[in-house]
């Protein structure tokens, strides 16, 4: 890129794009998800988690191939266009940003709950106003922030879980390996438990401030979600121990009611303590990722062009990320969308699944030939799962986000006309 402001500086390594993914993933999600997910599965639980893993396993392997042939900012809706045409990639676009910004909003929301119950609303846009202000300080300071957040969150979680194993409530008997909510049930609560993993998009979304990204991202995609998946695991096995699934299907805060249960009631304010940060932590890389992908999406014209540009300064995409922001400091401080994002899960499969078509693309031209067969594996399961699990997720969440895909193409379908008539006038 020039140095003319239309290019971000390449500036994180393989530890920063971990910290990143691993922060974006490991949020506020894992305090609240357990509880929708067991009443899904009931006993099933676990299982739904290795089912959601697999996909995130595959979106995230096909994300990383991707994203060393297309080291861009924008993610999947980069990938779509490169490979599946500019609707597709339009289309992975649109179900994100809409998506996304409606989940910042929402988490902006559950700190402030947590900080301030009274409060809320203020205390939502306060932290909408500061993180976007670290944002345009360079990716180095939200990065630096990042890493002391996941540091929190992941002490937090220990504790839960050190605290649930050693206390004597714990019973392994609780674990159960059968599906009390039949096939159906595991496979919704994978679809809720797959969101918590989402947040590994947000490397590949960060692709173009990434030092050697056919290399660094390839590698710390895996990575993140693998210690992802570790933390996930122990948390559900502690917290299935003490609640069991039945539990854990009553409880309002799943891990609150666990270290009460254990018996280690002074662990309760610490895990409310780990929630706010982790909701920031969730925040922060949600502001990350919608401001690169509105960034990418002004460049191509499908956004207001004046977004497109660049800080020459700080090399960060300073007026996407002052929109996003003023957007969701305005919804964080007028609505309660909290209970109205169902569809950020279904946009995030959809978004998902062209990521999976667009490597199903690859050839020996793109990758080594022997690469292949395994890519277009990969690629397949991994579409077929984002699908799937999009339509099992409660019919709400479906129709509303199959409704928002449509008013995308709507919207894309009027912009094309519009353009068309304007050429030919």
């Amino acid at each position: 890129m020039n140095a003319s402001g239309s290019g971000l500086r390449r500036t994180l390594g393989v530890g920063d794009a971990v910290v990143i993914g691993v922060g974006s993933m490991i949020g506020a999600g894992i305090f609240a998800a357990l509880a929708p997910a067991a009443h899904a599965a009931g006993s099933g639980l676990l299982l739904g988690l290795a089912v959601a893993a697999v996909v995130a396993y595959c979106n995230a392997t096909s994300s990383a191939r991707l994203a060393a042939l297309h080291p861009a900012s924008g993610g999947t809706y980069v990938y779509g266009r490169e490979r599946l045409g500019e609707f597709w990639g339009y289309l992975a676009g649109w179900s994100f940003v809409v998506g996304k910004t409606a989940s910042c909003a929402a988490m902006a929301l559950t700190v402030g709950t947590y900080v301030w119950p009274g409060q809320a609303h203020a205390v939502a846009v306060a932290v909408v106003v500061a993180l976007t202000a670290v944002n345009y300080g360079g990716i180095q300071k939200s990065a630096w922030l990042t890493r002391v957040i996941v540091a929190v969150v992941l002490a937090v979680l220990a504790s839960v879980v050190v605290g649930c194993l050693v206390s004597g409530a714990a019973d392994a008997g609780r674990l159960g390996i059968g599906a009390s909510g039949g096939a159906g049930g595991v496979l919704q609560a994978a679809g809720l438990l797959f969101f918590a993993f989402a947040g590994y998009a947000r490397i590949a979304t960060l692709g173009e401030e990434v030092r050697d990204p056919a290399r660094t991202v390839p590698r710390a995609i895996p990575l993140a979600l693998g210690i992802t998946l570790v933390v996930y695991t122990c948390v559900a096995v502690a917290v299935l121990s003490v609640l069991g699934s039945d539990g854990l299907v009553d409880a309002a805060a799943p891990l609150a009611d666990a270290v009460r249960a254990a018996g280690v009631p002074w662990l309760v304010p610490v895990v409310r303590v780990g929630a706010a940060v982790a909701a920031l932590g969730s925040l922060l890389a949600l502001i990350l990722g919608v401001s690169r992908t509105t960034l990418a999406m002004a460049r191509d014209r499908h956004l207001p062009g004046a977004l497109a540009v660049v800080h020459p300064r700080f090399q960060v995409p300073h007026r996407a990320e002052l929109a996003v922001g003023a957007v969701v400091a305005v919804l964080a401080a007028t609505v309660d969308v909290r209970g109205a994002i169902g569809f950020s899960s279904f946009g995030v499969l959809a978004y998902y699944a062209v990521a999976n078509a667009s490597a199903w693309t690859l050839d020996s031209a793109s990758v080594s030939a022997s690469t292949v067969p395994a890519a277009r594996l990969v690629a397949g399961v991994g579409l077929a799962g984002c699908v799937v699990l999009a339509f099992s997720l409660p019919a709400v969440s479906v129709v509303v986000g199959a409704g928002v895909l449509v008013v995308g193409a709507v919207v894309y379908g009027v912009r094309r006309w519009a353009g068309t008539r304007a050429g030919s006038a």
